[in-house]
């Protein structure tokens, strides 16, 4: 057996190859940052809206956690959320458009219906709430 390592030989036109490489992701880098990362779009009124809803639908018990396990209702969470869709609705009162105005309407409208539908079946308020069997109230958000 030979004692000499193998050499190792990096010619000129590999190494333009790898900053070339190098500058061009750091520019897409730079791209992504300047258009508010990957995946995220422009920021809108109905994705306040939907941020709001889902946190209203949690509340509800009407969310499975990550392994598919049921997340038991939390009324006063549901509420508070409800609540503040139903600010913001009266605070932008004739400054929507008519889709916007459309779907914060029945979306709040949908909610307080769900909302009187788990009070009535037996949810509780508080962190605890209606058993596994119980999967909520049914939502389109």
């Amino acid at each position: 057996m030979s004692d000499e390592q193998p050499k190792i030989h990096i010619d000129d036109d590999w190494k333009s190859q790898a900053a070339a490489e190098k500058e061009r992701l750091a520019e897409e880098v730079e791209q992504t940052a300047q258009q508010g990362g990957p995946g995220l779009g422009e920021a809108s009124f109905l994705e306040i809206v939907q941020t709001l809803a889902m946190q209203a639908v949690a509340g509800l018990g009407g969310m499975q956690g990550p392994g598919g396990q049921a997340i038991p209702a939390n009324l006063d969470m549901a509420k508070h959320f409800i609540d503040m869709l139903d600010v913001l609705e009266q605070k932008t009162k004739g400054n929507l458009d008519e889709q916007e105005n459309e779907i914060l309407s029945k979306t709040v409208h949908q909610l307080r219906l769900a909302y009187v539908e788990t009070v009535r079946s037996g949810g509780m308020g508080g962190p605890g709430g209606p058993g596994p069997e119980d999967e909520g109230p049914k939502i389109q958000v």
